[in-house]
């Protein structure tokens, strides 16, 4: 693919990219694959993940409480639970604002844990690093913003996220779609969004505006990206997912040259 090479053009000392098909087939890539970034909020969907497993399992559940009075697993991972941003305080009550919060992942990691008796890093290892081939990722901090990969790595995890192997298509499906509807929010760099869509753990394109997606994403498209400059996404209608890790925080250049660079994709594709 010809639009993969505009990552050249970024403002950044390393960057690499891959576009996944929904078969798992790496349809481009430019950069170096085998070099680890780190992640920061990409994070969140390598825990997202591992409690989809965690849920299937019987380890948790959807409803069961967790965190702040009132709230849930679900209200953690789709950022409902009303914890703030970087501290383990109450701003709202449960299920009533999205507020996008690192702590409610901890949380959430420390539910899994102690539900599970395994060390939330090593749960996610065990349930799905190891059995993706995901060899050069780890949690090396907190669950929301603390893994460590390739972007070979989150090119597998990319196709599993299409084609799922180690949960049920349905259970990817809900967690792909909107949870707690209609709640309003501010999106991390993009400001307050009247309809703050998210689902369990990922991200909801649907019509905001303005967005790091690109213009001709499809609403159903849903992922992350992170402060260090790094994204993915999935586009059901399109048939693909796109990989981006880079080496310099996010900033004005990736809002200019992130939604650009993902039409650009989506045009070739």
């Amino acid at each position: 693919m010809e639009s993969v090479r505009a990552v050249d053009g970024w403002p950044v000392d390393n960057a690499a990219v891959a576009v996944v098909s929904a078969s798992g087939a790496v349809l481009g890539s430019a950069g170096p694959q085998e070099r680890e970034f780190r992640l920061a909020s990409v994070t969140k969907l390598l825990t997202a993940y591992a409690t989809l497993v965690a849920v299937e399992e019987g380890a948790v559940e959807w409803d069961q409480p967790a965190g702040p009075d009132g709230s849930t697993v679900r209200h953690l991972i789709a950022h409902t639970s009303g914890l703030a941003f970087d501290e383990h305080k109450v701003m709202a009550q449960p299920g009533t604002r999205r507020m996008y919060s690192n702590s409610g992942f901890e949380v959430l990691a420390d539910t899994i844990h102690e539900a599970s008796g395994i060390p939330f890093a090593e749960y996610l290892t065990e349930a799905v690093l190891a059995p993706l081939g995901m060899e050069s990722s780890r949690l090396a901090g907190g669950a929301g913003a603390g893994a460590v990969a390739t972007c070979a790595d989150l090119a597998r995890f990319a196709a599993e996220l299409q084609s799922p192997t180690l949960v049920s298509r349905s259970t990817v499906d809900e967690a792909t779609s909107v949870a707690f509807p209609g709640l309003s929010g501010v999106l991390p760099g993009y400001g307050y969004q009247k309809n703050n869509d998210w689902g369990l753990g990922f991200e909801i394109r649907d019509h905001k505006d303005p967005h790091w997606t690109g213009k001709n994403s499809s609403p159903a498209t849903f992922g992350h990206f992170g402060q260090t400059g790094t994204f993915l996404w999935v586009d059901p209608d399109a048939g693909a997912a796109c990989v981006a890790l880079a080496d310099r925080d996010f900033g004005q250049w990736a809002v200019d040259a992130w939604p650009d660079f993902t039409d650009a994709v989506l045009a070739e594709l």
